[in-house]
């Protein structure tokens, strides 16, 4: 996986960096956890700090183009996202029968 980051703007009013970026891949299209741990990991930050928003693919190409918050905390995190955005990509919770 290589990344390419197209735009890297700071957003005082939320308390958030605003990132575009490309990957480019080989076979599979990964998965939002593995992006989302390779670009925290490619920019020393914390994985409870960072959105994905979208990652759009084109047909027949091995790239694609994504969005990516990164906040300041996680308290600013949890008020300005949709819950549906914070839950996206994360292992679904097994329902226990009792």
């Amino acid at each position: 996986m290589e990344f390419e980051i197209t735009s890297d703007t700071r957003n005082e009013l939320l308390g958030r960096r605003e990132l575009r970026f490309i990957l480019t891949y080989d076979g599979a299209t990964p998965s939002r956890k593995e992006i989302r741990g390779k670009l925290c990991a490619l920019n020393n930050i914390n994985e409870n700090l960072v959105v994905l928003d979208s990652l759009r693919t084109g047909y027949g190409r091995m790239q694609l183009d994504g969005f990516m918050r990164i906040y300041d905390t996680e308290e600013g995190r949890q008020r300005t996202e949709r819950s549906y955005l914070l839950n996206r990509g994360e292992p679904k919770k097994e329902e226990e029968e009792a």
